[in-house]
This record gives C-alpha cells, sequence and structure tokens, in this order.
C-alpha cells in the first residue's frame, strides 16, 4: 500500500483521537478520587483549626468578602450542640517566596486564633517549609490580633520569624490576618 497524504493524515487523527480519548476518560475516572481527597484534606484541616465540634462545617460553609474588597474567604462554622465554637477560615497569601500560601484559620467566637495549617504552599525546602513545624505556627495560637501584631519581630511586630525565612514569615502573617480582617469585618455567624 503506497502511503499518501490521504492516509497519514486519518493515521494522525486516529492515533490522536484515541489518545484524547484515552486522557479524557482517565480525567474522569479520577475525578471523583481527586475531589474526595481534597474534600478529606479540608475536614482534616479544619478538624486541627477548631475546638471539637459535632456539626459538619463543610455543609454550612459560606463566602466573606475579603477586608480589602477584592475578593471573598471561605469560612466552615464549628458547632458543638449548635452553639458556634470556631470558625475555620480558608485564607491565602501571594507574598511567599514563591508565590501562593494557602492557610487554614480557626477563630474562636471572641476573636482569637485558635490554630492553623497549611493547605498549600511551595516554598523553599528547608526553609520556608518550616511554616508548618509547630516552633512557628504554634506561636499564633490563643493570641488576639488586635492586640498581638501579625508582623514579624524585624518589622515592629510581635511574631518570631523563621531563620533565613522572612518573606514566608511575613507571607503567613499575611495570611492569618487576612482572615481575621474578613472574620471581624463580616464573617462572626452564630
Amino acid at each position: 500500500m503506497k502511503s499518501t497524504f490521504l492516509t497519514m493524515s486519518m493515521t494522525l487523527f486516529l492515533v490522536t483521537f484515541a489518545a484524547s480519548l484515552a486522557l479524557g476518560i482517565v480525567y474522569e475516572l479520577t475525578k471523583g478520587p481527586k475531589a474526595e481527597a481534597e474534600s478529606m484534606k479540608k475536614n482534616f484541616a479544619i478538624k486541627k483549626v477548631v475546638p471539637d465540634f459535632d456539626n459538619s462545617p463543610n455543609t454550612e460553609s459560606y463566602t466573606i468578602p475579603e477586608a480589602g474588597g477584592t475578593g471573598t474567604l471561605t469560612c466552615y462554622p464549628a458547632k458543638k450542640s449548635g452553639e458556634l465554637v470556631g470558625t475555620a477560615i480558608e485564607s491565602y497569601t501571594m507574598n511567599g517566596f514563591s508565590g501562593l500560601i494557602r492557610v487554614m484559620v480557626g477563630i474562636t467566637p471572641d476573636g482569637k486564633i485558635f490554630n492553623t495549617s497549611v493547605l498549600e504552599q511551595k516554598e523553599t525546602p528547608g526553609l520556608g517549609t518550616k511554616m508548618t513545624e509547630p516552633f512557628f505556627k504554634d506561636q499564633f495560637n490563643g493570641k488576639d490580633p488586635l492586640t498581638f501584631a501579625l508582623k514579624v519581630k524585624k518589622d515592629g511586630g510581635t511574631v518570631d520569624a523563621i531563620t533565613a525565612s522572612t518573606i514566608t514569615s511575613r507571607a503567613y502573617c499575611d495570611a492569618i490576618q487576612r482572615a481575621f480582617d474578613a472574620y471581624m469585618k463580616g464573617g462572626k455567624h452564630e
């Protein structure tokens, strides 16, 4: 059989079609498990940042505007026997050394930080990634941002920065401040 432009084009079309079909099938098969894994990760982060609760914060979530008015943050109210015990707020900053840092911030009804948890980051291993370690992240627990300046000491705040990772430390503070400001402005739901 003589190779012609038409047969080569048809072969190329069939190979491309088969590859696209296979890619589409794999995407559809993995879409559900990926969403479930993301939901489990989020639920785990919520449990880490608020006091014990007996409701389903994921199903009661709501959004609040950022204090600067540029976007919205998602809040997950944690309740025990119908009473609000804390709110997990999914916050972010673009000021990390490597850009985006997503953080879950737990705030109690009296406006104090209960705990924080990193959801996503691409900081330098061994330096900026230390933001997930207790020596850094636990210094925010129980603090009221109205009296605890969410800035590193180098900038006149009260936060001990990670050695050699001041940019990451500043970014972490920025994400927490963003969550707190939005919560205080309009995120309190009883």
